[in-house]
């Protein structure tokens, strides 16, 4: 069984053992990003200028933002470069110290590698299959699943494209030619399902690919071999199942098949943008009962949200920039005496119940202020706030403003009304506890947890104590409720360092 041992003391408390992010540059995906599909399906021609705006592999590694979700650049690295970000000139690698930016042709391996279903999803020319196992091959971190790939027998263009309904091309870029098409679940009991048609289909295993790469780092950068992971955790925002059970799960389970976690149970965590916070306590508390020694919290990417301000763009007449699939995996695990804990005390973690009301004030008082106040804390005891961390070059062209600094001018507002901070005081505290955005628009990534890699190492280094990561949920969009919804939980640089 994957549970811990009998001990005769129980676990004090849980830490943040490890991180990993990833990007993955699919320009050629961006088509298939719920608003671009909707509005192709309306104008065709829009296809084209969308093909147009797209940016290259290069571009993608040498803009600022990205460089700062690997770790190249810290945060405050990224507030110094002047914007507009998009026209940055260096250089980027394409590996940086908690992840890798992806290129398009090696997710295709991947993605073949996801596809489990007989007929298949997947259906790739013998050729493109070559060279998918190829880059795949070369590729230091996913050499093992190229082996996979050379059991596949080829498909040969089996399908074509005379139904599109039922399958969709998948292009690469670089090559100018066809690499396969992905078609819905071909079988009897698929036919007339929309949850099994292509598109939900490939959202859900670009979802599995995405967060089965961020998965493998992280089992990289912790040196464990995956038979050691208990227990897994999505908290992507993903809706698999079919007809009778839409969104009925089981893409934790999906993502640990595929990276050989086989001693590993798991379960999804659904909570819109403030999944990951819920997964991440969720996961904290398992380990502090005792129940599993090392739990992984895996985020895949969200196919969904490619391109979804691309219409700004076009505008403004400037690049694609909403064009990659970013995924994280955390592996929280029992005290080890060096990485910070997550506070678990009674009232620690922030919750919004649901009589508090959606106003901003009520929220905050809720998620920021209480779980402070059943600590014994202040505002300004702590060092630094993650709340949506959103890219505001994306955001701001689309006519949404920089989300992260307006949350850190709501921040700063509370912690006056709360007698914590005097008001001439707040641009000041903003400086200082805050941070620019700079994940993708990938709805649950942005939210709070793209900086624990950040802080850890910034915690690591004795520059900071405390992180409070404040994620917010917008419920509402189920049409089942007007509330929103909140989680937060606070890192602490661990006492015994």
């Amino acid at each position: 069984m994957s549970i811990c041992p009998e001990k005769e003391t129980m676990v004090t408390s849980a830490v943040i053992r490890n991180y990993a992010y990833c990007l993955v540059h699919v320009p050629d995906l961006v088509q298939y990003g719920s608003k671009p599909r909707r509005e192709i399906g309306q104008h065709s021609s829009i296809r084209e200028s969308i093909v147009q705006a797209l940016r290259s592999y290069d571009k993608a590694l040498s803009y600022p933002p990205n460089q700062t979700f690997i770790g190249n650049l810290s945060p405050g690295e990224l507030k110094n470069i002047a914007r507009p970000w998009f026209q940055e000139k260096t250089v980027g690698s394409s590996t940086g110290k908690f992840g890798e930016i992806l290129d398009q042709s090696s997710f295709y391996g991947l993605l073949k590698v996801a596809d489990v279903l007989n007929p298949p999803l997947f259906a790739v020319d013998k050729n493109a299959l070559a060279k998918l196992q190829g880059r795949l091959a070369a590729h230091s971190l996913l050499a093992a699943f190229a082996a996979r790939l050379s059991a596949i027998p080829s498909t040969e263009h089996v399908y074509v494209q005379s139904d599109s309904s039922r399958s969709s091309p998948l292009a690469m870029a670089a090559e100018g030619e066809i690499c396969g098409w992905f078609h819905g679940d071909e079988r009897a009991e698929g036919w007339g399902d929309e949850n099994l048609g292509p598109h939900i289909l490939l959202e859900n295993i670009c979802t599995k690919a995405t967060g089965a790469l961020a998965l493998t780092w992280l089992l990289d950068r912790e040196k464990i071999k995956p038979e050691k992971i208990d227990f897994l955790i999505s908290c992507g925002e993903e809706a698999c199942g079919d007809r009778y059970q839409r969104g009925g799960g089981g893409m934790a389970k999906a993502i640990g098949e595929m990276c050989g976690c086989s001693n590993a149970s798991g379960m999804d965590i659904k909570n819109f943008c403030a999944a990951p916070a819920s997964a991440i306590v969720t996961a904290a508390a398992m380990v502090k009962a005792g129940l599993y020694k090392r739990v992984a919290v895996v985020g895949g990417g969200s196919l969904a949200k490619l391109g979804m301000k691309f219409q700004s763009f076009l505008e403004h007449g400037i690049p694609i920039l909403d064009d990659c699939l970013a995924c994280t995996a955390l592996l929280i695990s029992e005290d080890d005496g060096v990485n910070p804990i997550i506070h678990l005390e009674p009232g620690a973690v922030g919750a919004v119940p649901s009589g508090a009301g959606s106003t901003d004030e009520a929220v905050f008082r809720h998620y920021l202020l209480a779980p402070l106040e059943s600590l014994g804390l202040k505002c300004t005891d702590i060092d630094r706030y993650a709340a949506e961390l959103h890219n505001p070059e994306i955001m701001e062209f689309a006519g949404s403003g920089d989300v992260a600094s307006k949350n850190y001018r709501k921040i700063a507002a509370m912690a006056v009304l709360a007698k914590q901070l005097e008001k001439p005081e707040m641009n000041a505290w903003i400086e200082k506890i805050g941070m620019p955005g700079f994940a993708p628009t990938q709805g649950h990534i942005p939210s709070a947890v793209p900086y624990i890699g950040h802080a850890m190492e910034a915690m690591g280094r004795g520059e900071i104590k405390r992180v409070m990561f404040l994620a917010r949920a917008s419920i509402f969009l189920n049409r089942c409720t007007n509330l929103l919804d909140g989680v937060s939980f606070i890192l602490e640089r661990n006492p015994e360092r």
